[in-house]
């Protein structure tokens, strides 16, 4: 697959080669390089939700595009290329509409998710991030981030089996300086959340919203990483050394190799991996850390010229250190080992038995 494509995966069939083009000609009639200002992020967040992008792979019987995996990853990779701080929150709309959807009492949150009207933050209770606890009926705690591309989100905290939803009156904000994911919104919240603010989801499909975070944010950090080995390939194409174009060098060819190889590698894993908890983190992790060394390698085929913002080389590589971060896929690994072993999950003080 020659990077002229744009696309790291395997051919694409007919709706999933469309919403590819829709995409991109999307992203070209848009600046890339977003900021923390919440009214241009909320407008192209009602954008990609007018085109159906924004919850493109939740079931049609949740009100979603009823998109499969691949054109799911197609569209969040697009994402991850130009806007990884939307690819996530769009990542994270999806795993709250699997859990919220056929309960009654958040149809019209839902109807809003589909649309961008408002945010959900998915976290896991096992997370570095996350330190809640009840009393009595009361959750009180805090968290350290979340990226949701809302200043006012829900939180749906995910808790081996079950889950809370938090409502944003019981939150309090605070902005979080970050390495990248320009856009991301990113907030520490103090939670005092009282009984009529948050409420309790007892059976939620808890393992699918997990692993669909974790291929959702392996879509992104792959969008990330072929963005990065494209711009470095077209670079060296167009830069001259000693009369040649520096793809005449043999270590910038392999090193260009190198990059487009994690890209690949990364598209099949997460378009081939089954929906288990090991296989999930195993992806996430590898994709993330992937991204990183991508666009640390993208950068360095840059030169000296790599680190001037213009060029988006830099850039590309905070947003993968920041995506990392974000999805917390240490935490994530280490539950999982705990799971390769066969020991159970670590209980948490948000375990109601433990309260």
């Amino acid at each position: 697959m020659s990077s002229s494509t744009g696309w790291w995966g395997p051919e694409l069939g007919g709706d999933e080669s469309d919403v590819r083009a829709m995409l991109d000609s999307f992203i070209a009639a848009h600046d890339t390089e977003l900021e923390d200002d919440s009214t241009v992020v909320a407008g192209l967040v009602s954008e990609l939700a007018g085109l159906g992008i924004w919850t493109v792979g939740s079931a049609e019987s949740a009100g979603g595009g009823g998109a499969g995996r691949e054109l799911t990853v197609v569209a969040l990779e697009r994402l991850g290329r130009a806007w990884p701080a939307l690819g996530w929150a769009s990542v994270q709309a999806h795993a709250a509409v699997d859990v919220l959807a056929g309960d009654d009492r958040f149809t019209d949150l839902v109807a809003q998710i589909h649309t961008g009207a408002a945010a959900v933050a998915v976290v896991d209770a096992g997370s570095a991030h996350v330190r809640l606890a009840w009393s009595g009926d009361t959750l009180s705690g805090s968290i350290d981030r979340v990226d949701v591309a809302a200043e006012q989100p829900h939180v749906l905290v995910l808790i081996d089996d079950d889950a809370v939803l938090v409502a944003p009156t019981a939150l309090t904000a605070a902005p979080v300086r970050r390495t990248g994911l320009g856009g991301a919104l990113t907030r520490a919240l103090d939670v005092q959340a009282p009984g009529d603010s948050v409420h309790e989801l007892v059976g939620a499909d808890v393992a699918a919203a997990r692993a669909r975070l974790r291929l959702g944010a392996a879509a992104v950090a792959a969008g990330i990483a072929g963005a990065a080995a494209d711009a470095a390939a077209e670079y060296a194409a167009g830069r001259r050394q000693f009369g040649a174009a520096l793809t005449a060098i043999p270590t910038v060819r392999q090193s260009l190799l190198g990059q487009a190889t994690r890209s690949v590698v990364t598209l099949a894993a997460i378009l081939a991996v089954a929906d288990d908890p090991v296989q999930t983190v195993a992806v996430v992790r590898e994709a993330c850390d992937g991204a990183i060394d991508v666009a640390a390698a993208a950068l360095q085929s840059h030169g000296g010229y790599g680190y001037l913002t213009e060029y988006s080389a830099e850039r590309r590589l905070r947003d993968a250190v920041s995506l990392r971060a974000a999805t917390d896929t240490q935490g994530a690994a280490a539950a999982a080992a705990r799971t390769l072993v066969g020991l159970a999950p670590v209980p948490t003080s948000l375990t109601k038995e433990a309260s």
